[in-house]
């Protein structure tokens, strides 16, 4: 009989008819029933699975999507496809803006994290109103598909994201998360003419990088023995890799929160964490397989062998993959509480590729970079923070980084208050502002030196010996041992598959659990907080958590010092063809022998259109030449440039982009001869002049009062313009806002 339906005359249990012990009472009947509902929160999360895996396209995308194209179609056939992402009830799109196309990893989950719900990548793009499109995949690789097919149907997925959208002002912005950053960047580098600015996130394209002390997966390859152990995990699997095997990776970074933190929270907190921790249980304990075939190229060619940044990676036909020959604006966002893909690891190919930010203009490349300072490598994805303020401004001012000047960028942003000069001009919270960088700023997050390059270098030569010692002598023992059935018993074995299927009601000793939580809901009576056994349970739960930590650090510790010890002894390297004295950067990639040659011809081209174009050109050339000494370009400022496409109403965004950055580069080849051809390019009209001059000043105006500096440049301008008395400008950024809603084109 429960307590409910005692008779009104029998004494109700009461913990203060325990005297001093009541509090302890309090507390064991409360701790006894969240455990039994804990297991039951176990028991769904089983079932969960079991419901996940069964899905026919398991994601965990929060919105409705449409497909557009199934890459098991395909003339090389993949289990990619493409989907529409439905905007929600409510959402207005701007059928004028680009599109987005959002690629999600596939690094052991299923796909969806991009969209895990409604504060995401996805969330904010609609925000924004553009559309938005997303690259998911199946649980089983279709046989025989490559990264490389992969590749070309993405380019196909794109082809057809631009038809759909021919009167789009831009290419498709594309958002490559983790793995499927490295992924895109590949593409990008083979059919540049595909792409508008792409994002990636949290995305390691420089494998080797990091510093001593911090971050020691980078050494997991070289203490393996090399790839061969990935070869065989296949071979054990039937020719296909376990996704569950990367997740293992991922959970064996932080053992406190894998083996104790995860669990403690919903049971410390049972009443109010089971909704969110079930969501992402469907996220984390949806595994997907990949082909051998793919996870040996991800393995040598990237995480071992760091041939990305290195331009070492070619195609079936030969074609070399050069980052060097991406079009597009690339922002790269990263974070240092990121302990998969630290800073050093996703910005470190700019420096692998480039000598100086100058040579990154001489490629026509812009690239911007953002690092938070705390979120970790799935809080890049899932952050609702995130959301809402990188993405968020990333989304909304894609425009302003698809035209800026090339060069070396950190994109920082400043929460908009009392004192943030025109905010109307920057809708949102944030304020975001590109201020220009040089190299120097990459190599002072720290990186390695010629001796860590030198023990990488070994470990990826011993990882090639031990690879074809495998395939000589051990693979086909394995192949003949293994067959379907086996390698099948072999996979649902995987502890992190084996404990979902353990905690599920396909256990019959889970049985009684669901029974006995309803009975514990129907009944349940939480402690009070201040109960000072809660506040032990806590202590005793961070003294937990440090144990484990200092574990971690002395394994890790000891990880970095067997990896340096080994690899950086001089036997060993000279062994595998490495030659221990040597100082010349081991993974730099080469220049095209054609480079300077073209180089110095796109120079002539452009000296050659010094004095060409009109009032457009002009108005360009001097917003540049003010704002240079600024080394930054503000969102705020962006909006106010918007004028000078107005000036020709028909121009497009590609061709207004053309425009800034001939203007940009005309300024750094000669400087004092682009300065004096402004007369020239402007009408002998003087009122026309004094407008084209309004213009100039409102935009540098956009950001705040001008300094010292702006204004010594401003009066420069003013004479090249024939103007005596540049103060008689009064019309006002007030104005110009208004303006704004007034006459937007189109394409804006």
């Amino acid at each position: 009989m429960s307590r409910k339906q005692l008779p009104a005359t029998q004494p109700q249990f009461s913990p203060n008819s325990f005297g001093l012990f009541g509090s302890a009472v309090d507390y064991m009947v409360d701790a006894a029933q969240r455990t039994v509902l804990f297991w039951d929160v176990m028991r769904q999360r089983g079932d969960q699975y079991r419901e996940h895996l069964a899905e026919t396209v398991p994601h965990v995308l929060s919105y409705e999507a449409e497909l557009i194209i199934d890459g098991r179609t395909l003339k090389r056939p993949v289990n990619y496809g493409l989907v529409r992402i439905v905007p929600p009830e409510g959402v207005i799109i701007d059928p004028w803006r680009r599109p987005f196309v959002i690629v999600d990893p596939r690094a052991g989950h299923g796909p969806g994290i991009g969209g895990f719900k409604a504060d995401s990548e996805i969330g904010v793009i609609f925000k924004a109103g553009h559309p938005c499109y997303f690259v998911g995949f199946l649980p089983e690789p279709m046989p025989g598909q490559t990264i490389e097919d992969i590749a070309r149907a993405e380019a196909l997925f794109l082809e057809k994201v631009i038809a759909l959208h021919p009167d789009a002002d831009g290419k498709p912005g594309v958002i490559g998360n983790c793995q499927g950053g490295w992924a895109v960047m590949m593409l990008a580098a083979i059919r540049p003419e595909l792409f508008g600015p792409i994002i990636i996130a949290g995305s390691p394209l420089s494998y080797w990088a990091g510093v001593h002390g911090k971050n020691p997966m980078r050494y997991s390859g070289g203490l393996l023995g090399g790839s061969w152990l990935t070869a065989l995990t296949s071979d054990m699997a039937g020719g296909k890799f376990d996704g569950a095997w990367l997740v293992q990776n991922f959970e064996n970074q932080n053992p406190a929160n894998t083996l104790w933190t995860k669990q403690y929270n919903v049971y410390s907190k049972i009443d109010t964490e089971v909704p969110r921790y079930l969501d992402f249980e469907r996220y984390w304990g949806g595994h997907v397989n990949l082909n051998a075939e793919e996870i040996q190229f991800i393995v040598d060619e990237l995480f071992i062998g760091n041939n990305l940044a290195a331009g070492r990676i070619q195609t079936s036909d030969a074609t070399a993959i050069d980052l060097r020959n991406i079009r597009s604006p690339i922002v790269v966002f990263c974070s240092k509480g990121d302990n998969i893909t630290p800073p050093q690891q996703a910005l470190g190919w700019i420096v692998d590729l480039y000598q100086n930010a100058d040579e990154i203009r001489s490629y026509g490349q812009t690239i911007v970079y953002s690092i938070h300072e705390s979120v970790g490598h799935l809080g890049i994805f899932v952050s609702a923070g995130v959301a809402k303020k990188e993405y968020g401004e990333f989304s909304s001012n894609i425009d302003l980084i698809d035209t800026l000047p090339p060069g070396l960028y950190e994109a920082v942003f400043e929460s908009k208050g009392e004192n943030t000069a025109h905010p109307e001009l920057a809708p949102g919270q944030w304020v975001m502002r590109c201020e220009a960088r040089t190299l120097d700023d990459i190599r002072a997050l720290g990186g390695n030196d010629a001796a860590d390059e030198r023990r990488f270098a070994t470990a990826a030569r011993v990882s090639e010996n031990n690879l074809a010692l495998y395939r000589e002598f051990a693979q086909p023992i394995v192949r003949a041992f293994v067959n379907p059935p086996l390698a099948q018993w072999l996979q649902q074995l995987h502890p992190l598959r084996l404990q979902y299927q353990l905690f599920s009601n396909a256990n019959p000793m889970m049985a009684p659990v669901a029974a006995m939580a309803e009975q514990v809901r129907n009944n349940r009576r939480p402690v009070a907080a201040d109960n000072p056994l809660v506040q032990l349970q806590e202590t005793v739960s961070s003294q937990i958590v440090a144990g484990l930590n200092a574990w971690r650090d002395m394994i890790e510790s000891l990880a970095e010092r067997t990896f340096l010890t080994i690899y950086g002894s001089p036997p060993l390297q000279a062994a595998v063809g490495i030659d221990p004295t040597g100082t010349r950067p081991l993974r730099k990639a080469g220049k095209h022998p054609l480079y300077d040659e073209l180089l110095q011809k796109r120079i002539a081209e452009l000296k050659s259109r010094i004095s060409v174009g009109g009032v457009p050109e002009a108005v360009t050339r001097a917003v540049l030449y003010v704002g240079l000494p600024r080394g930054s370009v503000d969102e705020r400022g962006f909006e106010a440039v918007r004028r000078i496409r107005r000036t020709q109403s028909d121009i497009s965004l590609s061709d207004f982009k053309e425009r800034v950055r001939a203007q940009f580069y005309i300024l750094l080849i000669d400087m004092e001869a682009a300065l004096a051809a402004l007369p020239s390019m402007l009408p002998a009209d003087v009122e026309t002049r004094r407008e084209a001059f309004h213009l100039v000043k409102q935009i540098m105006s956009a950001c705040g009062p001008l300094s010292p500096e702006d204004n010594e440049r401003l009066q420069r301008v003013a004479r090249a313009f024939g103007l005596d008395e540049p103060s008689t400008v009064v019309r006002n950024l007030t104005v110009v806002a208004s303006d704004r809603q007034e006459a937007q084109p189109k394409a804006s």
